[in-house]
């Protein structure tokens, strides 16, 4: 089973954005956003760059993101058998809950939250690669 970590960074937050997907160790998707992005959005990325890697295939998915673990097995359900309407008002990062959830529902992976920050040896390495990815660091096809 392919096992990945997704962090993504925003500097300053809104600012220029950056995300990682980390296996074994390397990096294996590495990507950013034209202009200003958030470190949500740039979490979110993450996550869709290793669903996309997965292609279907069981999977787990580290994350210190419990906002995106929450979105895509909790509140996406709901927005979108309303419409993609939420109580409350709209939806922020649309866009990008609409690009995950398809994914995510046809994926096999599991979402793992994971403390940021904590040591946890591939979660920083996802960190780190998030940060160069944001200035132009991209993974040698």
């Amino acid at each position: 089973m392919r096992i990945f970590y997704t962090d993504g960074s925003a500097v300053p937050n809104p600012g220029k954005g950056g995300f990682a997907v980390i296996e074994d160790g390397q990096p294996v998707a590495l990507g950013s956003e034209e202009g200003q992005s958030t470190n949500i959005r740039m979490e979110g990325k993450a996550i869709i760059a290793a669903l996309e890697l997965a292609a279907g295939e069981p999977c787990e998915i580290h994350t210190d993101s419990e906002f995106w673990i929450n979105v895509l097995t909790k509140w996406a359900p709901g927005w979108e058998a309303k419409g993609w309407r939420k109580k409350g008002g709209d939806i922020k990062n649309l866009d990008i809950v609409q690009q995950a959830y398809p994914l995510y529902k046809q994926s096999q992976a599991q979402l793992i939250w994971v403390r940021g920050h904590a040591g946890i040896e591939s979660n920083e390495l996802a960190d780190q690669w998030a940060n160069k990815a944001r200035l132009g660091a991209r993974v040698d096809a």
